[in-house]
């Protein structure tokens, strides 16, 4: 079993675009503005050479690829000509599958487009690969265990004998924690228990069915420290059951390899590797599946790479933020910010915005924002 499939990701290679998109940065111009001067001065006469000479045919061939990148309907629009759309008409509705190493990760690097694919009926699962639990700040344990325990004496008495035993307990651990001292299991249970609150809080905002949200808890990352333990054929094992059991159209996973501490590398490994286990058991239903990669708070794909993306108006931009502030433990206490002092949900928006902008400064339509895609092309 292969458990480094992400070493293996080629982006598309669209050396054409590349050069155009490049001569465009360089001159400040729109794809359809570049003249044959442009090209020939910087290298690139024999791309218009190819094109019968003419600047203005190599431009509109490029201007197209850009343009059939964009679509609303990212789970494709049904009676509708797909030939230049990034994903399929039909079937539809489509069984989707979102698959985020963290719980906000999702709605991070992708929250307009799960709004949209609901919006437009697909059957859309998300699929929290961990818990997320050393991410939690103890401050937001206190708040919690003050919260139920204010709960046991208004509304039981005082008589539940768990809470009060478990919040003398954890309460004292976090009073007598040193720095660095590692969390113990029952605080790291409530830390995930927050997280999974979080969570729901934000699919219900998207209108995700309860039942159509997934809490993996991937073996490898229950550690309790920054540093995880390996991936194992275990983690692997549980992703493929639930791929298996949906038998999805589409899975979203994530690419964003530049997260600091390693588990969005290790989660989509193990999204990667459980398709090649389902390959490999000759399943009918990957024939007709797609995988579209994602980056979220750490990185974006250029804009030669992008082979889907999804625009965002201002108000889909702010719905976006609203599920993002769902998952409040991770706004001003989150631990792991990074260099980077802007929190997530301003992260996302600038990403998205800028995404737009590149788009826009190719002379492409100019939207709010914009939310990017790549497909993951594995043999079949």
């Amino acid at each position: 079993m292969n458990l480094n499939l992400t070493s293996t990701i080629k982006v598309p290679e669209h050396t054409l675009r590349r050069q155009v998109i490049d001569l465009c940065n360089k001159t400040g111009k729109p794809v359809l503005k570049l003249l044959t001067k442009d090209y020939e001065d910087n290298g690139l006469g024999h791309l218009v050479e190819q094109f019968d000479g003419q600047a203005g045919l190599v431009n509109i061939e490029v201007f197209n690829e850009l343009q059939h990148t964009i679509t609303g309907w990212p789970g494709g629009k049904p009676k509708a000509d797909d030939s230049t759309r990034p994903e399929r008409a039909l079937p539809y509705p489509k069984r989707v599958i979102v698959f985020s190493p963290h719980p906000d990760d999702d709605v991070i690097s992708m929250g307009g487009t799960i709004r949209r694919l609901m919006q437009q009926g697909h059957d859309v699962h998300i699929a929290y690969e961990t818990s997320g639990n050393i991410a939690v700040a103890d401050e937001e344990v206190r708040l919690y265990m003050h919260f139920i325990n204010g709960f046991n004496q208004l509304f039981a008495n005082g008589s539940d004998e768990v809470i009060k035993i478990r919040y003398g307990e954890i309460m004292n651990y976090i009073k007598q924690k040193g720095e660095g001292d590692l969390d113990n299991r029952a605080i790291l249970t409530v830390k995930g228990l927050i997280r999974r609150g979080e969570a729901r809080n934000a699919c219900g905002y998207n209108g995700i069915h309860k039942d159509h949200i997934h809490f993996l808890d991937l073996p490898f990352y229950e550690s309790g420290k920054i540093e995880k333990l390996p991936v194992s054929e275990q983690d692997v094992r549980i992703v493929q059951a639930l791929i298996a059991d949906i038998q999805p159209h589409q899975i979203y996973v994530a690419a964003d390899l530049a997260d600091p501490h390693g588990t969005h590398r290790k989660c989509t490994d193990v999204v990667l590797a459980a398709i090649e286990e389902e390959k490999q058991a000759a399943t009918a239903w990957l024939d007709d599946c797609r995988v579209w990669m994602y980056r979220g708070a750490w990185s974006e794909w250029d804009v030669a790479d992008i082979e889907m993306c999804v625009p965002m108006s201002p108000e889909e931009l702010r719905e976006k933020r609203n599920a993002i502030l769902r998952h409040q433990s991770q706004m001003e206490s989150a631990p792991f910010l990074g260099n980077d002092e802007r929190l997530f949900w301003q992260r996302a928006q600038d990403r998205n915005r800028d995404t737009a902008r590149r788009y826009d400064s190719l002379g492409l339509a100019c939207y709010e924002a914009m939310e990017a895609f790549v497909e993951y092309h594995f043999k079949r």
